[in-house]
């Protein structure tokens, strides 16, 4: 029985009528003139109005627009969920798209469309599809579609960015309208979590033409300028109830950082990405603004391609990872909002990171002796980086000056934010990238180190590194997958061809009267989630 006598003032119809009558924005006076009417004091009434208040304010409120920039656009933007590029691509697909599973906050894969998953040897999968979910433009969810939009990223003429997960998919087959059996290769125990990423999202059957944006999402689309700006607007037949809360989401991209923290304290804006953390303290320095944080897996790797000079000479590698000051870069490039890596993509929050590996510490003496037995010499070595990849050109400029005491000459090419993905990531010699946080060590790996891998920006093959990725994938048993991650990230760490100096907490900026944002920590803008969460305070 309850201890507090206000809650046994009302019965649950009138606590109701009182929640809603709030709700749709009755005043005060309103509400307690409907208490009176049910007989109770004005004491007691005004107590109770005063806690339904509060827990009205709590609900999720509908309607309104909000304004987001993200930190790149590019006229390569895509509607196409196989050729997903960037932070732009990603956040327009999690609004106009849904997957078979998504993610939560701990991110443990959750039905989605597949209302249900389950297999018996994690090869063969079967997923049961929530009935009653149609697309934009009013078809019903089909298995078929399933098969389609799964089977479409092996195909070699679909030039998917995902096709190196895909190929682990031997068949998928619908085994009546609402059953879907996907059969791999190998086993897989996580494949739940690699077809809730965005490149697996569910399309109608057949479709060629992706303009139109035709998906299951929280929203539909509106407008679709690349490069430029997208207007989405709320699907009021989404298939989660009561969700997205807003009624349109208007997404640009700015890559000027300075540009989009500009405009989100002149009002223009309601929500950016990426700000930088020398920007904390000024949008957190008006009440009216705040700053939305998440601790992942992001990282900017050093990339040293191993199939070109100077990153084939395994001294010079050495002695590139043994230059940077990593602690003291954490604190005064990043202001505290990173944690120190160890060149591995392995984030230590994740439960196979390898926390018997030694910490590579900056050491002068060994990187001298390392370059000098590499013979380059003082030619200047050309490092590419740019502002859209996250610290790099900061961390360049603390590398040079290191370099200078060994002897080396850094030449820092900085480039332009627009093109750099498309024209420089993976093409220069030795050159920065940018990696948003993986659901699980499978996704990274695999993207950006297995042999052969469009994300693999280093061109570092080795046929030992993808045996243990597949014997990793197939083990059920997790004390010997546990064995197997690590002796990966031991590989990384001494023959990859990459630095990883810092994992990167992400910053994303938004006025105060924004509510719903929470961690998702598979990248920025809430696991880039953001749009059927939020909403607007009264």
């Amino acid at each position: 029985m309850s201890n507090d006598p206000r809650r046994d003032a009302l019965g649950p119809t009138d606590s109701g009528r009182v929640l809603d009558a709030l709700a749709r924005g009755a005043s005060r006076r309103e509400v307690l003139k409907l208490l009176a009417g049910v007989g109770l004091a004005l004491a007691g009434a005004s107590s109770i109005v005063t806690l339904a208040e509060a827990a009205v304010a709590a609900r999720p409120r509908y309607g309104g627009r909000v304004r987001v920039a993200t930190a790149t656009s590019s006229i390569a933007d895509t509607l196409d969920p196989a050729k997903l590029a960037n932070q732009t691509d990603y956040a327009r697909s999690r609004m106009l798209y849904s997957c078979l599973t998504r993610f939560d906050g701990g991110l443990t894969p959750q039905p989605a469309l597949a209302e249900r998953f389950e297999t018996t040897d994690a090869r063969h999968w079967r997923f049961h599809l929530r009935r009653g979910v149609s697309f934009h433009d009013g078809k019903p969810l089909h298995a078929d579609d399933v098969v389609f939009s799964l089977m479409r990223h092996k195909e070699p003429a679909t030039v998917s960015k995902a096709k190196i997960f895909a190929d682990q998919i031997e068949s998928v087959r619908a085994l009546s309208p609402t059953e879907v059996e996907v059969r791999l290769h190998e086993p897989n125990a996580d494949l739940p979590v690699t077809l809730a990423t965005f490149w697996f999202a569910i399309v109608p059957a057949g479709m060629r033409d992706f303009n139109r944006g035709i998906g299951t999402g929280p929203f539909a689309l509106k407008e679709f300028k690349r490069g430029l700006r997208s207007l989405m607007a709320r699907n009021p037949n989404y298939w989660r109830d009561g969700r997205p809360y807003v009624d349109e989401v208007e997404m640009s991209g700015l890559s000027d950082e300075g540009a989009r923290v500009n405009a989100l304290l002149s009002g223009d804006l309601d929500l950016v990405a990426a700000i930088d953390p020398r920007s904390v303290r000024r949008v957190e320095g008006n009440r009216d603004f705040r700053v939305f944080r998440q601790s992942s897996g992001q990282y900017s790797n050093l990339a040293m391609r191993q199939d070109m000079a100077p990153g084939r000479n395994r001294d010079f590698v050495r002695a590139m990872q043994l230059l940077f000051d990593r602690k003291r870069i954490a604190g005064s490039v990043a202001l505290g909002n990173a944690i120190v890596a160890n060149d591995h993509p392995i984030h230590p929050s994740n439960r196979f990171w390898f926390d018997g590996l030694p910490q590579r510490e900056l050491d002068l003496d060994k990187a001298r002796y390392h370059f000098q037995r590499s013979g380059l010499g003082s030619a200047p070595i050309s490092v590419v980086a740019s502002p859209v990849a996250t610290y790099t050109v900061e961390m360049t400029l603390a590398l040079q000056q290191t370099a200078r005491k060994i002897g080396m000459n850094l030449d820092l090419r900085r480039m332009p934010p627009d093109g750099y993905w498309s024209n420089h990531w993976g093409k220069s010699a030795v050159g920065w990238g940018n990696v948003n946080p993986r659901p699980n060590a499978d996704a990274v790996l695999t993207q950006f180190f297995q042999s052969g891998a469009s994300g693999n920006d280093a061109h570092w093959q080795d046929p030992k590194f993808d045996q243990l990725l597949l014997a990793a994938r197939s083990e059920i048993d997790e004390a010997k997958r546990k064995a197997l991650y690590a002796d990966m990230q031991v590989m990384i760490h001494e023959q990859g061809g990459v630095a990883i100096p810092l994992f990167i907490s992400s910053l994303d900026a938004h006025n105060a009267g924004l509510k719903g944002l929470s961690t998702i920590p598979v990248g920025g803008l809430m696991g880039y989630e953001f749009a059927e969460h939020v909403w607007w305070d009264a």
